[in-house]
């Protein structure tokens, strides 16, 4: 917590010890200053590395007493000590008997802690992106995740709920997320496997929009959303629904992370798409589950509507997000819609605040209509405030900042 937080922590293990952690309850056992040093040196480590289970809250001192009012409620109260503070000096110290016997500064303690899984992950993965990784991390003047909105609120909602294909083929994960955020943003979501496209059970045709929901298509084994793409391509009745529903004047699309890569393979039958990039394996050559941060740019896209400039936390999830030119697209003509950025605001590829390495932060395209967008983080994933495990401080209620995305389009579905 001390170095996710960038904050000093002072730790008091005297009730801890005092509560009989392995200490005979006799005689002058809690005569602590007469104990012999060896012993409790043992006892120390004991408390500090104890492996049964246990919970860590922190808690303003002023609600204290309420908090220890609810453990001793459900009879807790044996169990319950305070045990540090923070402290506004960037140092982990660890106090006994009234006394400090070990201090580090907030850095030094980060880079022991550090130093074996950078080992590890250079040996494993990129090493570069493991070296950055750990520059990163230990670098205490680079500035954490924040929140700047350019919007304020959800645009006004027309009535009834049109009808959206929440899209998934084998595999596929995120689409229980996607339906909740496209309900309650005031669509009809209904669950559409590609089977039912492919049995005749649903016809896109009967639906204003889609969403290609992210995952493991196939287990990704064949090029994550390269596979579900191709069992477009590859079946004339799935290609030709596929084609009218893209020509559809009134019609949208969404891709996310597996459904982004599947969007960008069927770029050619998406007006407007040509420019669009591959998306190929991480830089890192690993799988990237994070938070990161990410800029909303001023496009066409219907979902960004209003969000230009907005700087947020986004939860990222694929193994291929990196987005290629070499093979297709046009870097110079693509319209982007979002990028990775740094604690700054500044288009990175530092690696894992650019979790893929794509060439300057991108991360989010669209159409020039803004029809069709396809993006590698997850919205879904963090629409409520209660998904994130790190929001801005005024951010207490119940919906998010990404939840303007999805009302976007339902305000522009009319």
């Amino acid at each position: 917590m001390a170095f996710a937080g960038r904050q000093g922590l002072a730790l008091n293990l005297d009730m801890l010890l005092a509560a009989g952690n392995g200490i005979e309850e006799s005689g002058d056992a809690k005569n602590w200053t007469k104990q012999v040093s060896g012993r409790r040196h043992e006892l120390t480590l004991r408390a500090l590395f104890a492996e049964e289970l246990g919970a860590l809250l922190q808690v303003p001192a002023s609600q204290r007493d309420a908090a220890f009012a609810v453990l001793r409620a459900h009879g807790l109260s044996a169990h319950s000590h305070v045990v540090a503070k923070p402290q506004a000096a960037q140092e982990l110290s660890v106090w006994r008997d009234t006394q400090c016997v070990l201090k580090l500064s907030l850095m030094e303690a980060l880079k022991e802690w550090e130093a074996v899984s950078h080992q590890i992950a250079r040996q494993r993965d990129n090493p570069a992106c493991a070296d950055s990784e750990f520059a990163v991390a230990t670098d205490p003047s680079l500035p954490g995740l924040h929140q700047h909105l350019g919007f304020d609120g959800l645009p006004p909602l027309p009535p009834g709920r049109p009808r959206v294909a929440i899209l998934r083929e084998q595999g596929v994960n995120s689409h229980l997320e996607m339906a909740y955020a496209m309900d309650a943003s005031g669509f009809e979501a209904v669950d559409v496997h590609m089977s039912d496209l492919q049995a005749g059970r649903h016809q896109l045709a009967d639906f204003r929009g889609f969403v290609a929901c992210g995952g493991f298509s196939y287990g990704d084994t064949l090029g994550a959303g390269e596979g579900w793409a191709r069992s477009i391509l590859f079946n004339p009745l799935l290609k030709t629904q596929f084609e009218a529903f893209f020509a559809r004047p009134d019609t949208f699309a969404l891709g996310v992370c597996n459904g982004c890569q599947m969007l960008a393979a069927l770029a050619s039958m998406i007006p407007g798409a040509e420019a669009w990039p591959k998306f190929v394996r991480n830089a890192s050559e690993q799988f990237e589950a994070r938070l990161a941060m990410v800029e909303v740019l001023d496009s066409p896209s219907i979902f960004f509507s209003g969000m230009a400039g907005s700087r947020l936390p986004i939860a990222v999830a694929h193994g291929e997000g990196r987005a290629d030119f070499s093979v297709q697209g046009q870097v110079k003509q693509v319209l982007s819609a979002m990028r990775f950025v740094d604690g700054g605001g500044q288009a990175t590829e530092v690696y894992p605040l650019n979790p893929n390495g794509s060439a300057g932060g991108l991360t989010a395209v669209t159409t020039p209509d803004g029809r069709f967008t396809a993006l590698m983080p997850h919205p879904e994933r963090v629409f409520r405030n209660a998904q994130l495990s790190w929001r801005g401080a005024a951010e207490l209620g119940a919906h998010s900042p990404w939840m303007r995305m999805f009302s976007n389009a339902r305000a522009w579905a009319g």
